[in-house]
């Protein structure tokens, strides 16, 4: 009987490793080619790993919880073979180290190997110095356990592909820390200050190398009284690391307008049902703000961009990433890929059949990948504006309110009245670094313009 090696996919082009969520398959069990062995997550979204032929589970090479990087084998199938199947003692697999919020991570390292373990033919303890250096959502559950700062994380010398820090790494770093001795390889960086020297006074001397100081343990919260303990879950855990980054990364500013969104409502209103009947889809609104939105960053190249240190790089295509809420409570950001390329149809069965796949947990890892510019309609749940956070490693993201009727001073030639008007707020926070106030106001200004111009005898 042939085995056949079941490789860990490859989910997108910037994904290099995913986490062992659960196996719906043991040794022994019979599986079809296609059905679903096992589950993985990746910074993305959650997948499932369908087996490439039918046979017998052989062995399973990894456990839960473990982060594989991808291409690695992580179980055998046994062509053909469908009765039950022992696996060897000498393949069994580790146990895998537990980690929990409430619990501390153990230093001591099992000397067992697993069966497989792929080589990577890297010098140790490198760090990879350009870019944004990724993290397995292990590697930041670690760090999070043991107090460990996103500054002294970037610290710690990777053995994994390309400079990473592997679970191996982040657990040796705080069994060194415990000790008193610091596992950190850090580039030394040193600042002159050229100043005269004051009589009587000591030279100021150049700006020694700065070693990150142990990570201050966390203020502990009381949980006396009536109170309710909720562990994040893993997303949740993604999300907040990322929002934080975000913050420590871009300057945040936010510049808030008001649209008359009258024509683009009534619109909506006289042409929803047949807009449905001709086209099988609903439309919303959201569609017709990424609409806006796109033509206005044809205009406003800046808006569509990223920083890379001190380069500021312009993106030719615009994606159009959307926050979608997801029945957790959890938020994703499915991408609209080259949004400028597609019409108000395109547009809008994009926004349905991404928002539902979200919904449904069926988006795939490169749905949420490559996007530019970032749209969220905070309007959904009643808020009136928000000042959203930067989806890195875009500079702007912006945010509509719920439309509300107000009485409003019209200007017309005969003179000014007060008529009843759809209202909208219209907000966005942008990078400080590269968008200045002023451009960053004429966006939102442009966005507003467009949503106020909306021809209302337009067709589809």
């Amino acid at each position: 009987m042939a085995l056949v090696d079941l490789i860990m996919p490859k989910m997108g082009e910037s994904i290099m490793e995913a986490t062992v969520l659960k196996w719906h398959k043991k040794p022994g069990d019979f599986v079809k080619q296609d059905e679903s062995v096992l589950e993985i997550a990746t910074d993305k979204v959650d997948s499932e790993v369908p087996s490439t032929a039918e046979g017998t589970i052989a062995e399973l090479l990894y456990n839960e919880n473990d982060v594989v990087p991808v291409g690695t084998v992580i179980a055998r199938i046994k062509v053909g073979a469908q009765e039950s199947i022992e696996t060897p003692a000498e393949k069994a697999p580790i146990e895998p180290i537990s980690f929990h919020p409430t619990k501390k991570a153990e230093p001591e390292m099992s000397t067992e190997e697993v069966p497989y373990v792929p080589v990577h033919h890297e010098p140790p303890h490198t760090i990879k110095q350009e870019g944004v250096r990724f993290y397995s959502p292990l590697v930041l559950n670690i760090a999070a356990n043991e107090g460990i700062r996103m500054t002294e994380l970037e610290n710690i010398a990777g053995t994994g592909n390309e400079g990473r820090v592997t679970k191996k790494d982040i657990l040796e770093y705080v069994a060194h820390r415990k000790n008193g001795t610091h596992h950190v390889e850090v580039k030394p960086e040193v600042f002159p200050v050229e100043k005269p020297v004051i009589a009587n006074q000591p030279a100021i001397q150049p700006r020694e190398t700065v070693v990150p100081q142990p990570a201050q343990q966390p203020v502990a919260v009381g949980s006396s009284g009536n109170v309710e303990i909720i562990e994040m879950d893993r997303m949740r855990r993604l999300i907040a690391d990322h929002m934080v980054r975000s913050k420590a990364t871009s300057a945040h500013v936010t510049s808030i307008s008001e649209a008359d969104v009258t024509n683009l409502v009534l619109w909506r209103e006289k042409n929803k049902k047949e807009f449905e009947k001709r086209e099988g889809e609903k439309i919303t609104f959201t569609p017709l703000f990424i609409e806006a939105i796109v033509k206005c960053l044809k205009k406003f190249p800046w808006l569509n961009s990223s920083v890379d240190g001190d380069k500021i790089i312009i993106k030719k295509d615009i994606q159009i990433g959307m926050a979608t809420a997801l029945p957790s409570g959890n938020l994703i950001v499915p991408v609209i890929k080259n949004a400028d390329q597609l019409n108000l149809v395109g547009l809008a069965k994009q926004v349905n059949t991404l928002a539902n796949n979200a919904r449904t947990n069926k988006l795939r890892p490169d749905d949420t990948q490559g996007g530019t510019f970032t749209f969220t309609n905070v309007g959904t749940f009643g808020s009136l504006m928000g000042t959203p956070v930067i989806n890195q490693p875009q500079v702007a993201i912006l945010a509509t309110g719920a439309i509300k009727k107000r009485p409003v001073v019209i200007e017309t030639e005969q003179g000014d009245s007060i008529a009843i008007r759809h209202m909208m707020y219209v907000s966005m926070s942008y990078d400080h670094r590269i968008i200045d106030g002023s451009l960053g106001a004429t966006f939102v200004t442009a966005v507003v313009k467009e949503l106020e111009n909306f021809d209302i005898n337009r067709t589809f």
